[in-house]
């Protein structure tokens, strides 16, 4: 290798320097030990179950899957599913459910079920049917339920009693699982919930025999059989998701549920209460959080929370607290607020997750700067957790925090172990240092107080014209310029290559507030596109270094929609574009996100028309490389395919790159990760007349 090229290779191998880090911690209740996910080195896909206690530091190995599964990995269909829906690229245990002591550990491998004792160390196989998907203990540690073949079944964790407990009624519908739309786009990756007491199970029944069918080939293997997928694209029939209580004998109770509101978002369950749902309307305007009655399946609305625009789904709430009081999260007077009760707690802080509710409230919330986003404490007051500037989560058990923090500081994650305010110890990250160190400017400019990060070529000489490559997201629910090192990595070697490299985060993204977040309401395109050369004209005006004759945008998922949308509708601005996996056609993508932003189809067909694509392509006079993964379930390869079958139909010039077998994610070998990225520099530069 050379040197050019070490660092694409090693951020491939680490994906993205993150394997090594700890994560998913659990905390023992009294505090005593924590247990984490990490892979053995910074290199290593395959992650580990770990013990580590929390008074010596000394960990222990309580699940290595070379040990427990003496050969390779091996994934069923559903599981790949799920992890594509999470974004999930390691292997291993990527993911683990505990009891209510955190001492029974349930986890799969290769579809097969395992179960660990953290006190006696002691990792075993539990014979079930397979392959198996979700395990969770009870909260009282007696039985493991997991979903297999569709239907949820529970076995004892002594491997007694294996059974069925919800079965489907027939082809297409399932018990225990998270439809797409709720794993995709609600954060809802489950579809059972235990009762406090182990002896009972709320769960989600789902029937998608009326959602289309659509097909995805690989064209790479002309002889294979294409994959049909449920894809609820916009305007067309969800799944039907139903509730139901079931007994441990299998009786079941179900849950009267108006089906007006026919969206899922989340369920709770916990000892100080009945169980909540919260239910929400297709248009997405009103939520009700309803307490299930589970001996009678009755259900009493709580709370309803209505908006003119949408109600944003907040992971952790609703919630009962110990009182019983009811905790949720609501835009309120400018900010997405905390509530206890009708009491808002959280003062001015903008809330983005609850991450515990005991006698107080763990959250994690941005103040006035969005790129920090903090822990904090709500009790009789609100107490800010993490003091160093940066992105922080935590998990608690007892009086014991872990913190989890990034910065712009260092490299990787640091994780502290707190009691109170005092620092007990840390966990170790064995995550690879990176070989390059971001020079980035976090700026605030234009009108609108835009959030932008700005990078030059490592050794630029102050006065030297640099041509300009934006690389944005830009869009709802993500953010890209955050006060963490790791965030800039990509961004710096593509500075390396000879650009000024601008990410902005405009309106719609996450941190400023409802107004902020809804101000893309059915105007997606104009407002995202337009904060984009704001922000660029903006940093141009105290940066004179920067050759705004030689622009160039690049991104993924709705960053390749906005890059498209720039050289269509801006090329006066932006002379040359890559876009990756974009959405170009809205009534091609699924209800729950669309119709957020744009409303129905049949009820608007306007907005549709105005925020798609394929009626610009007459206007391409700019160079456009279009590059899709022909597995993407997510955004299918139709939405490039008739992008560019319009631009073909109207003469306009551009590239069409395929991926085969590439699904939403990026690839991620060694050598086509990096050959992907050197073939998109050399691209541009040539795009650019470079």
């Amino acid at each position: 290798m050379t040197s050019e090229t070490t660092f694409l290779r090693l951020q491939a191998r680490t994906q993205r320097f993150t394997l090594g880090s700890p994560r998913e911690f659990r905390v023992a209740p009294d505090g005593s030990y924590a247990l984490f996910l990490r892979s053995a080195t910074g290199e290593d896909r395959t992650h580990l179950l770990w013990k580590q206690d929390l008074a010596s530091g000394t960990e222990t190995r309580l699940a290595d899957p070379a040990v427990l599964l003496g050969g390779s990995e091996e994934l069923s269909p559903e599981e790949r599913a799920r992890r594509e829906r999470s974004r999930e690229q390691g292997a291993g245990v990527i993911g683990c459910a505990t009891d209510a002591q955190t001492r029974v550990v349930a986890f799969a491998l290769s579809g097969r079920l395992f179960v660990a004792d953290a006190h006696t160390g002691e990792t075993r196989e539990l014979a079930t049917a397979t392959p198996i998907i979700d395990p969770r203990p009870d909260p009282t540690g007696t039985h493991v339920a997991y979903v297999a073949d569709d239907a949820l079944r529970v076995v004892g964790v002594d491997g007694a009693g294996d059974r069925a407990i919800a079965t489907p009624e027939g082809e297409g519908r399932a018990c225990g699982l998270a439809e797409f739309v709720a794993a995709e786009e609600m954060s809802r990756s489950r579809g059972y919930w235990w009762s406090p007491d182990g002896t009972k199970l709320l769960v989600a029944f789902t029937d998608k025999r009326e959602v289309q069918r659509w097909h995805i080939a690989d064209p790479a293997n002309p002889g294979s059989d294409p994959v049909t997928v449920s894809y609820p694209a916009s305007g067309t029939p969800n799944v039907k998701v139903s509730l139901a209580i079931i007994s441990l004998d299998g009786t079941r109770v179900d849950v009267d549920w108006d089906g007006e509101l026919e969206y899922l978002t989340t369920a709770h369950w916990s000892a100080a209460g009945k169980p909540l749902i919260a239910v929400q309307s297709r248009d997405q305007r009103t939520v009700e959080i309803r307490a299930v009655d589970p001996d009678t399946g009755a259900t009493e609305v709580v709370h309803t929370e209505t908006d003119d625009t949408w109600i944003e789904i907040v992971t952790g709430v609703p919630a009962w607290n110990p009182a019983g009081k009811l905790v949720r999260v609501a835009a309120s007077d400018g900010a997405n607020r905390l509530f206890v009760g009708d009491e808002a707690v959280s003062g001015d802080l903008q809330v983005r997750s609850v991450l515990d509710i005991g006698d107080d409230i763990l959250f994690t919330a941005s103040a006035d700067d969005s790129t920090q986003v903090h822990v904090y404490r709500a009790g009789e007051k609100v107490e800010q957790v993490s003091t160093v500037d940066g992105v922080h989560s935590a998990a608690r058990g007892g009086d014991v925090t872990v913190l989890t923090s990034w910065s712009l500081g260092w490299s990787g994650p640091k994780i502290s172990v707190l009691r109170g305010g005092e620092v007990l110890g840390e966990v170790k990250s064995l995550a690879v240092e990176p070989p390059l160190t971001p020079n980035v400017e976090l700026l605030t400019v234009g009108e609108r107080a835009l959030r932008v990060a700005v990078l030059y070529p490592t050794g630029h000489v102050p006065g030297t014209k640099v041509p300009v490559l934006m690389d944005p997201y830009g869009g709802p629910h993500a953010q890209r310029v955050l006060s963490t090192r790791n965030a800039y990595l990509v961004p710096q070697w593509l500075a390396d290559q000879g650009f000024a490299v601008i990410i902005a985060d405009g309106r719609g993204t996450p941190g400023r507030g409802p107004e902020w977040e809804r101000a893309i309401a059915f105007e997606p395109a104009d407002v995202t596109l337009t904060d984009q050369v704001d922000a660029l004209h903006a940093v141009a005006a105290d940066h004179p270094d920067l050759d705004l004759t030689k622009v160039a945008i690049r991104g993924w998922s709705y960053g390749g929609y906005l890059s498209a949308l720039a050289v269509l509708r801006a090329p006066e601005v932006f002379h040359a574009a890559i876009a990756g996996a974009p959405v170009t056609d809205w009534r091609l993508y699924d209800t729950h996100y669309t119709e957020r932003y744009l409303g129905h189809p049949d009820e608007r067909p306007e907005v549709y028309d105005r925020n798609s694509l394929i009626d610009d392509a007459p206007k391409l006079d700019r160079p456009l490389l279009i590059i899709h993964g022909l597995a993407d379930d997510n955004v299918v390869v139709a939405h490039s395919i008739r992008l560019s079958s319009a631009l073909v139909a109207a003469g306009r010039p551009h590239a069409l790159l395929p991926l085969p077998g590439v699904t939403h994610m990026t690839p991620q070998e060694d050598d086509v990760a990096e050959n992907f990225m050197l073939m998109q520099v050399r691209w541009l530069k040539q795009a650019l007349g470079l």
